[in-house]
């Protein structure tokens, strides 16, 4: 899942305790977590390891977290179980086992037996029947050309929705496997006239290439393919001997690039070397040859038209060199012209020779770009100079007059615009380079023997990370994996990920993300998600995608930009035809027209200067520039924003909905009074209770769990007694059967539906427990109530205050919770809420959205839970806290990465400076499109006398798109609201 780049708690912590590791020199670790050692045999363990299978089930009737984890725990107490993930939402079971010691009719049984249906998934490709395909296509050079790709795209069978971005020059493509392959999307941009380039094709597989050196033979060859297509996991192998290369797809959850450079140089006795390939031909390197060639043709032009403009602009007015330029050559052509003819030839057809290709290829589909505005307009200049100094040169009489230096001065001003845009384009995705930086060039990975003691030691490149590999973390470096700490402590840096300030404390069991830095102590990790999978990944494709993700107002531009240019097209002719006309038949006086032209001339320097003003680039460029901007610095905030829709919906935000756990209070819920109504031994009460809890995802009850491991101080890992009948009732509680005595643990309304009486000094208890904003729960055994726990989950240091901010903001503020009506009018009076919605299933959350969006109100919806999801759907914005579940991360449009509630603020006032920005460069591209054209038409010729020669004209279109690009370039500067850092501050002095 995408959203599984930053939950913590979608990576399951290691079974000890969290003081416990173990500090010894010689760190240790158990080989198989699941037995302890001895209890099985050396033969058994070596068929465990290599004989390691996936399964995927389909499992019906979960509705809660609560479901997913009674599930998750049936499952991994089977013997043979190396991991299972369960999604409640896509109602999925994950399971990695080994068949040696259970099969997949087993765990299917195991599944119905704790109460849902279960179906094995035979072809997991089946059921995945969308995947998403990017392409980075090169020659694009306006809308027309991203709507001719588009267009192109989408008229394809199997695809499901393109989205081509000009300003990142990408497609990004829905598509079913099953109809249409990535090969036949690349060749339908192609046979648009544009060049693709396939950077991922969405699909469940790893691609490594490999340069192999040796001596190559068809035999050596024929072998090396063999070898790896006969290892598991291999999918596809091609192999190019021009380049000595070997591109390999293949499945990261079966096998990994070391063992395939290993089964490469073990070939023919070691006779070839595998490394890998040179990296080329990606965004970066793109983007600086393009740069780079738009550099040297602007260098080039300016070489040639510079003589062009001195001969024609400087020399005619400097005695001497004007009689040297006046020289005739044959008839009556001049040096001069002869000069700026042959200057001006090489610019036209060599350097400006992409405006051709351009124009053919937009063209040949129907379709009309800036290519062909500028082909038309130099064309015109260029072919009527030709005309004229052909003529001067056949004639003793014609003296001509030549418009050289405009189509040689248009094309050096536009290569310089091109220039200039790419220039400010490429820092546009600094946020995304800054991110993939994170990530260290190399790895310490440590050699295990089978006891799980170090052996050895060896420095690798990241990219040969597999899965389970264990890694060497040192004092100062970055951690090069995703995974969970398996021995030492130390406080790892978490900034560059998670916004996170303080070094956060890691111990034995905990999680790691790759890229983060380790700041002091020794911690050796095992590597869990590499490659895409890993956090650091997950993060940059989210950004690529919220850039490549149109805004609603883009649509705006996009229908504008269709009838843009043949429109201009239209405006160009009728103002030459309007122009000649009038010079024609007299319409204005002799004196108007300048002394080197005549009404002819004078008519083609106005039609062309339309021509060439005219420019949708800025128009389009004025939406998806800024979205590119604000979605980077918000990643650097800590603030993920899923694209344009997500920041156009999030500036109208005028209602947010709060869940209360884990979004207004911390989420780590603590036990803080316990209150015994019959009489029993506390250690029991609270065997019972654990052992029913323990299979519960929920917060309360991992806080129940918690707090009763302090009656087992002497065990480590305490083993609770089986609950049998479990049974998880979706904002209740939970029943189960333990030690034969029926236990229901939950709140009060479970307790009257289930007919058990509730003594008076119960409800007193309640009473008090919700007065001091606390959640009580209530414990029955053998249907007659024992106990009534307090728990306590504190409010975020900063709540009060974010609320009170939105309220100046003029948002209002709502909480819902699925808690009693007493806890959470609490809390809200504290916070200063003043509608509370309490005991609310997940479905009436995401009704109570619905209800406020029917009322008028733009409704924002934050939470943390998979039972928030609906809601988050359902919400115009979702926002999920970053440490939440991976579901709610999922159904989110922003993700608060920190989980720091006032970047609630932070993302609404992000959004609302974007899209200031965004009418900005509306206002700027329309008002210069609407000022300029009639301008550009001679509208104030017949009272000033002033005319736009057209490469003035030239020079203003190429401004125009390089000044929209600079204005959203100014939100790099953007800085949060001051009074949230103060916030800030205080919350960390209160935390610590």
């Amino acid at each position: 899942m995408v959203a599984k780049f930053l939950s913590l708690a979608c990576m399951r912590r290691s079974e000890s305790s969290r003081g416990g590791g173990d500090l010894s020199p010689r760190p240790h670790y158990p080989s198989m977590p699941k037995y302890p050692k001895g209890a099985l045999s050396s033969e058994e363990e070596k068929n465990m390891e290599g004989s390691e299978s996936t399964a995927l089930f389909s499992v019906v009737g979960m509705t809660c977290s609560a479901c997913a984890g009674s599930v998750e725990m049936a499952v991994k107490r089977l013997p043979g179980i190396k991991e299972a993930v369960v999604d409640v939402l896509k109602k999925r079971a994950h399971v990695m086992f080994y068949p040696s010691f259970v099969s997949t009719e087993t765990i299917q049984e195991t599944i119905e037996d704790v109460g849902f249906q279960a179906t094995l998934v035979e072809d997991e490709t089946n059921e995945k029947s969308t995947y998403v395909c990017r392409i980075q296509i090169k020659g694009m050079t306006c809308t027309t050309c991203s709507t001719t790709v588009e267009s192109a795209l989408q008229a394809v069978p199997g695809v499901q929705k393109a989205l081509v971005a000009l300003a990142t020059e990408e497609a990004e493509i829905l598509y079913d496997p099953k109809v249409v392959s990535c090969n036949q999307l690349i060749e339908a941009v192609e046979d648009s006239g544009f060049e693709a380039i396939l950077i991922s094709t969405g699909e469940d597989t790893s691609k490594i290439q490999l340069k192999i050196e040796g001596k190559w033979t068809s035999n050596s060859m024929s072998m090396i393919e063999s070898s790896l297509q006969a290892l598991a996991g291999v999918q596809e192998v091609d192999i190019d001997p021009a380049l000595y290369k070997f591109s390999i797809s293949y499945k990261p959850d079966l096998i990994g690039p070391r063992d395939l450079i290993k089964v490469i140089e073990s070939t023919e006795s070691g006779r070839f070397k595998a490394m890998f390939f040179p990296e080329g031909g990606g965004r970066e390197s793109h983007r600086k040859e393009k740069i780079k060639q738009y550099y040297r043709s602007f260098l080039w032009s300016t070489v040639f038209t510079i003589p062009v403009f001195l001969t024609s602009m400087v020399f005619v007015y400097i005695p001497g060199l004007k009689q040297a330029m006046d020289t005739k050559v044959v008839n009556m052509l001049t040096v001069g012209e002869l000069i700026r003819w042959t200057l001006a030839t090489p610019v036209q057809f060599v350097i400006g020779r992409r405006f051709y290709v351009g124009s053919y290829n937009a063209l040949r589909h129907g379709s009309a770009t800036m290519d062909v505005l500028i082909t038309l307009g130099t064309n015109a200049a260029y072919f009527y100079s030709v005309y004229n100094v052909s003529r001067a040169a056949t004639s003793p009489y014609f003296k001509s007059t030549d418009f050289f230096e405009t189509s040689s001065m248009l094309i050096s001003f536009i290569l310089l615009g091109k220039y200039l845009e790419v220039l400010a384009k490429g820092k546009m995705s600094e946020a995304i380079a800054k991110l993939m930086e994170l990530s260290p060039e190399a790895a310490i990975l440590l050699t295990l023997d089978k006891e799980g003691n170090v052996i050895g030691e060896e420095e690798i490149d990241i990219r040969l990370i597999q899965k389970n590999d264990v890694i060497k973390i040192i004092p100062g470096a970055k951690v090069a994996s995703d995974g969970y700490v398996i021995w030492g402590q130390s406080h790892v840096n978490e900034s560059m990920i998670t916004g996170e300030g303080r070094p956060v404390a890691k111990w034995k069991g905990d999680t790691v993300i790759g890229g983060t830095v380790n700041e002091n102590g020794v911690l050796h990790i095992k590597a869990t998600r590499v490659g895409s999978e890993s956090a650091l990944s997950q993060i940059v494709r989210l950004v690529e995608s919220a850039q490549m993700a149109k805004a609603p107002v883009q649509k705006f531009a996009d229908r504008i930009s269709k009838f843009f240019v043949p429109l201009v097209i239209i405006l160009s002719f009728s103002t030459w035809l309007a122009w000649f006309l009038a010079g024609k038949f007299h319409g204005y006086p002799k004196y108007w027209i300048p002394s080197s032209m005549d009404s002819f001339e004078l008519a083609l320097q106005f039609g062309i200067s339309v021509m060439v003003i005219a420019c949708p680039c800025a128009l389009v460029l004025a939406t998806p520039t800024a979205v590119m901007v604000g979605t980077g610095v918000g990643a650097s905030q800590g603030v993920l924003i899923k694209g344009g829709q997500a920041l156009e919906s999030a500036h109208k935000v005028n209602c947010i909905v709060f869940d209360k756990t884990g979004t207004l209070t911390t989420g780590k819920p603590v036990v803080v009074n316990t209150r015994l109504i019959k009489t029993m031994v506390l250690r029991e009460f609270y065997e019972l209770v654990a052992a029913a809890e323990v299979n519960s995802e929920h917060p309360l009850a991992k806080a129940v769990v918690e707090y009763a491991k302090k009656f087992r101080e002497d065990e480590e890992n305490p083993a609770w007694p089986e609950a049998q009948d479990f049974k998880s009732i979706t904002g209740h509680g939970v029943k189960a059967i333990v030690m034969n005595k029926e236990l229901i643990v939950g709140n009060k309304s479970l307790m009257l539906k289930e007919n058990i009486v509730i003594p008076v000094q119960a409800e007193e208890m309640l009473a008090e427990t919700e007065g001091l904003a606390q959640t009580g729960v209530l414990v029955a055994v053998d249907r007659d109530l024992v106990g009534v726990l307090a728990i306590s989950d504190p409010l975020k240091p900063s709540a009060g205050e974010v609320i009170s901010i939105l309220k100046s903001m003029k948002v209002r503020s709502i909480m819902v919770t699925g808690d009693n009506w007493g806890t959470a009018n609490s809390i809200a009076k504290e916070v200063g809420i003043d509608t509370v919605i309490a005991e609310a299933k997940p479905e009436h959350k995401a009704e109570k959205v619905k209800e406020l969006q029917a009322a008028g109100y733009v409704v924002a919806m934050v939470g943390d839970g998979i039972n928030d999801s609906p809601a988050l759907v359902a919400a115009d914005v979702g926002m999920a806290i970053g440490a939440g579940a991976d579901i709610a991360i999922e159904a989110a449009d922003i993700v608060l990465m920190k989980s720091y509630l006032e970047d609630v603020i932070t993302a609404i006032d992000l959004s609302r400076k974007t899209f200031s920005r965004i009418r900005l460069n509306y206002v700027w591209a329309l008002g210069y499109n609407l000022i300029g054209i009639p301008i550009a038409a001679g509208v104030l010729f017949p009272s000033t006398r002033f005319r736009l020669p057209p490469w003035i004209a030239g020079a203003a279109m190429a401004a125009s798109s390089v000044s929209v690009v600079c204005c959203s370039l100014l939100l790099k500067n953007y800085r949060r609201p001051k009074i949230l850092d103060n916030l800030e501050i205080r919350g960390i002095v209160v935390e610590l």
